[in-house]
């Protein structure tokens, strides 16, 4: 019987450099793949965040660092108030000399108006004329009536000087979108001025329930409103006779009791029976031969020209600047 004899194939022995060259290519082609993949990638990122960012503008912070000199107290000690926040910085550095629960959410009353006026400064000029749309006699006021035509740099005054409401709110009526608009402009602002704890529902401060802002945060918008010229010389007036356009006078004159003395030149008073009384004070002072803006503010408090004249002398003479070295 014949026996077949089988065996398999032989394999055919591979070639060592043509195999290395194969997987050199096979690692080049997915390196390749690789990196076509994440330039693709990139091309839809770039797309996507210029598709994202088409409008968006860079807004420069107002509050501006312009300091070389560092303030410190010679002397601290607690001083006595009634307001339940209170706090004092210096203008240049933002530096919080003295503070009371600092971040304490509190109605604003009618410091609501420094944002309101820097708002307004925003869109009307000093001569355009504005018409009462609706009256309100809420709180204090001037008596203007429906259909009264004034100038914006008279109402500005007089929402500044004795805090009329009514010109605050024919300001805020003369707004493209009536005081709604006016109001999500003011909130805007907010934002944009870093106050992460204020909010405001109505251009006067009536709205206890809604309106709030802390010390911290209305010291920083003051510090804006008080750089801004127009608004420091409405603030640093005491007494003003406007008048509408068909010659009607209004005699305007300032509420705050401490304007000129000690230093004071601004800035804005408030008072309801929720928020108490609210002052915000510009104090201007030499200090080493150089004029330095201290911003006070206190807020609910039993009296506040009495608190601010404790905040004031707690200043007097109790301040040194360290010079601060690139």
């Amino acid at each position: 019987m014949l026996q077949m004899k089988y065996s398999l194939p032989k394999k055919n022995k591979k070639n060592p450099k043509e195999s290395q060259a194969k997987r050199k290519i096979s690692f080049l082609l997915i390196l390749l793949l690789i990196l076509f993949l994440f330039l693709a990638l990139m091309s839809i990122l770039n797309v996507a965040i210029k598709k994202n960012t088409i409008g968006i503008r860079v807004i420069n912070s107002p509050l501006a660092f312009s300091a070389t000199e560092y303030p410190i107290l010679k002397n601290i000690y607690e001083p006595q108030i009634s307001a339940k926040s209170a706090i004092i910085i210096e203008d240049d550095s933002k530096k919080i000399i003295y503070s009371k629960n600092s971040k304490l959410r509190l109605p604003p009353a009618s410091t609501t108006k420094i944002m309101t006026a820097l708002t307004s400064l925003d869109y009307f000029k000093p001569e355009d004329i504005l018409t009462v749309k609706q009256i309100t006699n809420e709180g204090s006021v001037i008596g203007l009536v429906e259909g009264d035509r004034m100038s914006f740099e008279n109402l500005f005054y007089a929402m500044l000087l004795p805090s009329a409401n009514d010109a605050a709110h024919t300001i805020a009526q003369n707004y493209p979108g009536g005081v709604g608009e006016f109001t999500n402009a003011m909130n805007k602002n907010t934002r944009e001025f870093s106050m992460i704890d204020t909010h405001f529902e109505d251009p006067t401060g009536l709205i206890d329930n809604k309106d709030f802002t802390t010390v911290y945060d209305l010291a920083l918008l003051s510090s804006i409103a008080f750089n801004n010229e127009y608004f420091k010389n409405a603030v640093g007036t005491k007494y003003k006779i406007i008048r509408n356009e068909a010659g009607k006078e209004y005699e305007l004159n300032n509420l705050n009791i401490l304007l000129g003395r000690n230093g004071v030149e601004g800035i804005k008073t408030g008072f309801t029976e929720e928020a108490g009384q609210v002052l915000v004070t510009a104090k201007v002072e030499e200090v080493n031969g150089k004029k330095k803006t201290f911003i006070i503010v206190v807020m609910h408090s039993e009296d506040r020209f009495a608190d601010t004249e404790v905040l004031l002398n707690y200043l007097s003479d109790n301040v040194n600047f360290l010079s601060i070295h690139p």
